[in-house]
């Protein structure tokens, strides 16, 4: 209510007997003081306050009721502090010093519900984000505000709900628990345990929409948040700290590499965080299956709100999983989020704004659909030094539809994130896998975010990729060809085939390292296309078996000098001449 009001105002006193006299005059003593403003009182008889009183003032309610009292211990206790888990003193001396308070909570009406969607009226100071608790227990998060009511989304099942019924206001924005004991479990966007584990123990509380760190508290992306798979790390290198976009059509194995790159953080102190939008709860249970095969649940969250979740909860869950890394990234951890997919939780949004009633705009996405992952994406960074020096590297994926990536959230998403790795399905299904298209990826941060080791030994394989497909396409149709054409088609294949690499297996820096070095040698000309899979096996088994110094070296320090390029060379075109002379290949 506003203190510099001047009309009257009206209020109700609902009680089980009239109030006397003088109780009448404190009441409007008490109203007088605090509006400023001439009261009337009018009063009800209730008979569900016993021993005590409920009055209304406008959107404000003072209850004063045995309940109401009641309540407020219960939210005094609430905040407790928990120190070391004895909680009993404490308690003991919150009862000591409490006595009951006349507090003004503005209370809300539900005008319709539906679809998960609430319209409530009569909370005049609520906030954009704040959480609302409705009488059944059910909460919901303001997302609309008009001129005497406001629109809220949902957290439960809206059957719960009627026309008429009450909705108390928190002073909160919608937050989410976090800790170390959340690593290894699988969580729904609110938090909560789904994986039939028992209770997580909250360490703090993050709220789910943060500012994103500014330019001072942040530092370049330099160092690599290596992949395990040759086609990326060799040409699309991505940095910790970076935000690189997984895009393709359907089942082209988009989260195949990013289920790839988890596996390759282990042992490599990097928290990982899988956030599942829309999905089949199915598809989710296999993927946590593997993880835990390949012991990389042990480092690993997973954020699910799938596809028979609210709307709302698919709405918030990326911003859950971005509040559990900032808790992490906050410690000086390294974090790394994928977000499984943004299309769907585009189109998930899309719903919720209609059934607000907000206006569309192109493909009916509302006009904030930009800012929506803007503010998601702007929250992945590398720390200073100051800050700690933790970071969140975000790998965000997004569906095409028949490869379009000019499509309206494809290309919003393009330009918020620091470059895209273009998966495409002709690839895909010609047996390229992972299906990189080498001419539409690309990385913004580039060699920055590469080992010296890397950088070496990638030399000019995109160049040489690149000459590839365009003398391809020159020369499909043509029968007669030289043999430097011949050479250098058959040349450029080979490298094709090398990035192929089979899901669950990422590779390490040094065998990277090896292949690109004998491969950009010419030495794998040698060997049959056909052979070159089986052939790369053995060379790595070999190098593994005879020259384990060479591998640990470069594994370690990151680096390859002049000396051991020379050795691989070396050693690599040695054992290919043993190779073709035992006639294996």
């Amino acid at each position: 209510m506003n203190n510099q009001m001047t009309e009257k105002v009206a209020a109700k006193l609902y009680s089980a007997a009239p109030p006397s006299e003088e109780q009448e005059k404190r009441f409007l003593s008490f109203l007088k003081g605090k509006y400023h403003s001439d009261i009337t009182i009018e009063w009800v008889q209730h008979d569900g306050f016993p021993g005590g009183f409920r009055l209304e003032v406008g959107t404000q309610i003072y209850d004063w009721s045995v309940n109401g009292r009641f309540q407020q211990l219960k939210d005094t206790l609430a905040r407790v502090p928990d120190k070391n888990g004895n909680v009993v003193p404490l308690i003991k001396e919150a009862l000591e010093n409490w006595t009951p308070e006349a507090l003004a909570q503005e209370v809300g009406i539900v005008q319709t519900v539906g679809d998960g969607i609430v319209v409530v009226s009569g909370l005049e100071n609520t906030f954009y984000g704040e959480i609302l608790i409705f009488s059944s227990g059910i909460r919901g998060m303001v997302q609309d505000l008009r001129r005497n009511e406001v629109g809220c989304i949902l957290f439960g099942d809206d059957g719960e709900i009627s026309e008429g019924d009450t909705v108390r206001r928190t002073g909160k924005m919608a937050g989410m628990p976090v800790g170390n004991e959340f690593v290894g479990r699988v969580v729904d966007a609110l938090g909560n345990p789904i994986d039939g584990k028992g209770q997580i123990k909250e360490e703090d509380y993050y709220p789910i929409e943060a500012p994103a760190p500014g330019i001072v508290d942040r530092q370049p992306v330099n160092e690599p948040m290596e992949t395990g798979l040759l086609a990326i790390d060799a040409m699309f290198p991505i940095g910790r700290g970076q935000r690189e976009l997984i895009i393709g059509d359907r089942q082209t194995g988009k989260t195949a590499i990013a289920i790839d790159t988890i596996l390759n953080q282990k042992g490599k102190d990097v928290i990982c965080i899988y956030v599942a939008i829309g999905q089949k709860a199915s598809s989710v249970a296999q993927l946590v299956e593997n993880l835990r095969k390949r012991e990389a649940l042990d480092y690993t969250i997973v954020v699910n709100a799938s596809a028979s979740d609210p709307a709302p909860l698919q709405y918030i869950a990326p911003y859950a999983g971005c509040a559990l890394g900032e808790y992490f990234m906050n410690q000086g951890r390294d974090v790394l989020i994928v977000y499984d997919d943004l299309s769907k939780h585009a189109v998930c949004y899309r719903s919720l704004s209609l059934l607000l009633e907000r206006s569309p705009g192109r493909e009916a996405y509302p006009g904030d659909v930009f800012y929506l992952h803007s503010r998601l994406l702007e929250r992945a960074a590398h720390l200073s030094e100051e800050k700690g020096g933790g970071s969140m590297t975000a790998l965000p994926i997004v569906e095409t539809q028949a490869g379009d990536v000019s499509a309206y959230i494809p290309t919003n998403i393009i330009s918020i994130t620091d470059g895209q790795i273009f998966l495409e399905s002709d690839l895909f299904f010609s047996g390229q896998r992972p299906a990189v298209n080498v001419g539409l990826s690309v990385s913004r941060v580039g060699g920055d975010a590469q080992t010296k080791a890397m950088k070496s030994a990638a030399g000019t394989i995109r160049l040489d990729l690149a000459q590839y497909r365009e003398m391809e396409v020159f020369t499909q149709f043509s029968s007669d060809l030289d043999e430097a054409t011949k050479n250098r088609l058959n040349y450029g294949e080979g490298l094709m085939r090398l990035l192929r690499q089979p899901q669950y297996h990422p590779m390490k820096q040094y065998e990277q390292v090896i292949i690109l070095v004998t491969a950009l040698g010419h030495i794998m000309q040698q060997v049959p296309i056909k052979s070159q899979k089986e052939f790369t096996q053995q060379l790595l088994e070999h190098f593994k078996r005879r020259e384990s110094a060479l591998c640990e070296e470069i594994e370690s320090t990151g680096t390859l000098t002049p000396e051991n390029r020379q050795k691989i060379l070396d050693v690599s075109s040695e054992f290919c001449k043993e190779i073709l002379n035992q006639n294996k290949m």
